[in-house]
């Protein structure tokens, strides 16, 4: 029997590389998502891979239909191997001119639609005590960045909640494994599709990553469960920054500003943080002449470990030798 992945948000961009990358390699595959258009046509993309689809349409801001449609996966494909959580929302503003609606949307579709999510797969997983659970989270989960507030903390919250819940699974003996990914930026359609109330465009900075490389990274990751997931090297160095001189990070952060803005001044876009943007299931967005065209470039907890060991020995040996010189020549004691 094919394996059975069910990957949120997965119309467009990530999720539907992602979907794709799933279907290629044999897998069964549920797509949740809003549009019933992109549902339509995504469904019938992943069909020509030959392997089971099904395409729900729910809001996974929906705790109800995110438990509905988990049900339905179990229903009409069996029994679910992957969940991925890969739907998200966003508001490009500074934080003191969002209001209180658009704060509570963008939590509710990043973070909490995840601990639905998850609670959907963990409903049937925990039972059979298999599974894979994984987090579609980024770089600004581990070093905020202006002008996205909302979604940076949707992102540090994703973090608390899965390392909490790990902790209960282990304390429980439940081996369904949960993974956090964490993403750069990518070349997707989000760019057009974001609320965006600065005046300006919305633009991804150097570097930017194929969204198939995020897939490799979460399919191979579905396959084979790591702890977490760094994809490029921007968000490795991110994450040194931040835990070396995030004084320093601070500083780099601010001047990310304009870096996320086009020179040109553009109208508000309501964007698809309340209702969907109508479009094709496309996975690439504008920025394809600046796309890094890795499809390897992204490091798991196991590497980080194993580097950690042996710096750790590599530590232990240099320890050894100067204590050694140190104490100096052992003196010969003369026989009685």
């Amino acid at each position: 029997m094919a394996r059975i992945a069910v990957v949120t948000g997965g119309t467009a961009g990530i999720g539907l590389a992602t979907a794709e990358l799933f279907a290629k390699r044999g897998w069964a595959v549920a797509v949740i998502a809003r549009d019933p258009d992109r549902l339509s046509e995504t469904e019938a993309l992943l069909k020509a891979y030959g392997r089971p689809v099904l395409a729900i349409a729910a809001d996974v801001a929906d705790a109800e239909a995110v438990a509905g449609a988990a049900e339905r996966v179990e229903r009409e494909l069996g029994p679910i191997d992957a969940w991925v959580n890969n739907a998200m929302a966003t508001i490009v503003n500074p934080a003191d001119r969002i209001t209180p609606a658009e704060y509570r949307r963008v939590t509710e579709v990043t973070y909490l639609s995840q601990v639905y999510g998850t609670l959907a797969a963990l409903r049937f997983m925990k039972p059979r005590n298999r599974g894979a659970i994984l987090q579609v989270s980024s770089g600004l989960a581990i070093r905020a960045a202006p002008l996205q507030a909302p979604y940076c903390a949707a992102k540090f919250a994703v973090t608390g909640f899965t390392d909490a819940l790990r902790c209960e699974l282990i304390h429980d003996r439940v081996a369904v494994s949960l993974s956090i990914v964490y993403l750069p930026a990518v070349n997707t359609p989000q760019f057009n599709w974001a609320r965006n109330r600065t005046g300006h465009g919305q633009y991804a900075p150097d570097p930017v990553y194929d969204p198939r490389l995020c897939a490799e990274a979460i399919v191979s990751t579905a396959a084979k469960p790591q702890r977490d997931v760094w994809v490029g090297r921007s968000v490795l160095m991110m994450h040194a920054a931040q835990v070396i001189a995030p004084g320093f990070a601070d500083s780099k952060a601010a001047s990310m500003w304009d870096a996320q803005l086009t020179d040109a001044p553009a109208a508000d876009k309501p964007g698809n943080l309340f209702e969907p943007v109508p479009g094709p299931a496309r996975i690439d967005g504008r920025f394809g002449d600046r796309t890094e065209t890795t499809r390897s470039e992204y490091w798991t907890s196991r590497e980080r470990d194993w580097m950690l060991a042996g710096l750790g020995g590599l530590a232990a040996v240099g320890l050894v030798g100067a204590l050694a010189l140190a104490r100096g020549p052992r003196r010969r004691l003369p026989r009685a």
